[in-house]
């Protein structure tokens, strides 16, 4: 069963949620800091972390930034208003979704399903290609930058296989967020804008000028040209 490691400090909500992800079949380690959940990350190892984003200490947004230093572990924020600077904030601190306060059980349970599918991606075919500076292996799921292996966060991962996929098609960010974050999912396009710069900055020499990944305005993004 998926683990989930929960971070929030309202009790109400806390216990709610545990609730009903224990009831779908989830374990769930519930704590109320961050501090808490930073120390018990290292020895539950989790599938998924349910982050909130106002924590009292070692707020939200520098939990999500340790975490995702230290890896590609999935992270869902929650945040209190889905329209707030915060939700941006969050994205470009690491997070792969985000589930607005009031949280509903079964809106959260979708999302942690659809980063989970995302963190088991497989590609099938057996393909290396080279990009200037930058290679991808579709089979091993490795991506090397001047020979040296690059960290993905699972999300950034699938982009950067879904663009380079059609080097010079450009995407736009509703193609993008059904192909990378879920079928059909109807989702906030600064998902999109926030992984692309999570990506650029470590792929690109420079991210104010990229090579790899580029903006085609008022449509979307493409791989190259180089």
């Amino acid at each position: 069963m998926p683990r989930v490691l929960l971070i929030e400090d309202d009790e109400a909500v806390r216990e709610g949620l545990s609730l009903a992800l224990t009831y779908q079949g989830h374990t769930v380690d519930a704590v109320r800091t961050g501090e808490e959940g930073l120390e018990l990350l290292s020895s539950i190892a989790p599938d998924v972390v349910v982050l909130d984003l106002m924590l009292p200490g070692v707020d939200g947004f520098e939990v999500c930034r340790r975490i995702r230093a230290s890896g590609d572990l999935p992270i869902i924020m929650l945040t209190a208003r889905n329209d707030d600077i915060d939700v941006v904030a969050g994205l470009e601190a690491g997070a792969d979704d985000y589930v607005a306060k009031p949280a509903q059980a079964r809106v959260l349970e979708a999302r942690i399903r659809a980063v989970l599918r995302r963190s088991s991606v497989s590609v099938h075919e057996v393909v290396t290609e080279r990009y200037g500076d930058l290679t991808i292996d579709r089979d091993g799921l490795v991506v090397t930058r001047l020979g040296q292996p690059v960290s993905l966060a699972p999300t950034e991962l699938r982009l950067l296989l879904e663009l380079s996929s059609s080097p010079g098609r450009v995407m736009s960010r509703q193609q993008l967020l059904e192909s990378v974050w879920d079928q059909g999912y109807l989702g906030d396009s600064r998902l999109v804008d926030a992984c692309v710069q999570r990506l650029r900055s470590k792929i690109e020499d420079d991210p104010a000028a990229p090579l790899y990944v580029q903006t085609v305005r008022g449509f979307g993004y493409r791989f190259g040209p180089l």
